[in-house]
């Protein structure tokens, strides 16, 4: 776990793929700054990247409040199976099994169904196409689901159609945005991936 900034507020760090982020990554801060640290978004325990958290009640508050007002943009990089259309703007309904911690597209709205958001460019092309993509929404599994469902899944994906060796999701939150005492900030990483083309 690095962290890449703090004060008395926040923190943020990047996630080690493996690490999960609602209970190891609060204790690892914790560890490293002492205090109390408070998880305000989630990531996938097999994706790993730019994460924000609160060190306060208040901050807390602020954070959940601007990811509810769609002020916090997350962004991520992915390599994907297949040639994607060199950028999208898709809209889905997913469903999610819990019984099975796996998501679907679904045609029609019923319960437990959400609407799901993304778009995306294609920023380079080899044998994985890496694709840089801008949440709207933060559904479980959401960039896996709407790139699988098209034809494109995640390299590394087994559970959304992938059929590489890869151990994990080639998956990573490359930046966060939100607005924090007056202005707006930007936490920016880049994974280690030797297909990126700079």
């Amino acid at each position: 776990m690095e962290i890449i900034y703090s004060d008395k507020n926040i923190v943020a760090c990047i996630k080690p793929v493996g690490v999960d982020s609602e209970k190891q990554m609060p204790d690892l801060i914790k560890a490293n700054l002492g205090g109390e640290v408070y998880t305000v978004h989630r990531l996938d325990k097999n994706v790993g990247g730019v994460m924000v958290y609160a060190r306060n009640k208040q901050s807390a508050s602020q954070l959940s409040k601007a990811i509810q007002n769609g002020e916090m943009i997350k962004e991520y990089i992915a390599g994907v199976h297949g040639t994607p259309p060199e950028k999208g703007d898709w809209e889905d309904l997913l469903f999610k099994d819990s019984s099975k911690n796996k998501v679907f597209v679904v045609k029609r709205l019923r319960k437990g169904v959400k609407k799901a958001r993304l778009e995306y460019v294609r920023i380079s092309q080899g044998e994985t196409y890496l694709v840089r993509i801008r949440l709207h929404t933060g559904r479980s599994h959401q960039i896996r689901v709407q790139f699988a469902s098209r034809g494109y899944p995640l390299v590394g994906d087994r559970k959304y159609g992938a059929k590489d060796n890869e151990k994990s999701p080639m998956l990573y939150s490359c930046k966060i945005t939100f607005p924090y005492h007056g202005k707006t900030i930007s936490f920016e990483s880049l994974p280690d991936w030797k297909a990126i083309q700079k």
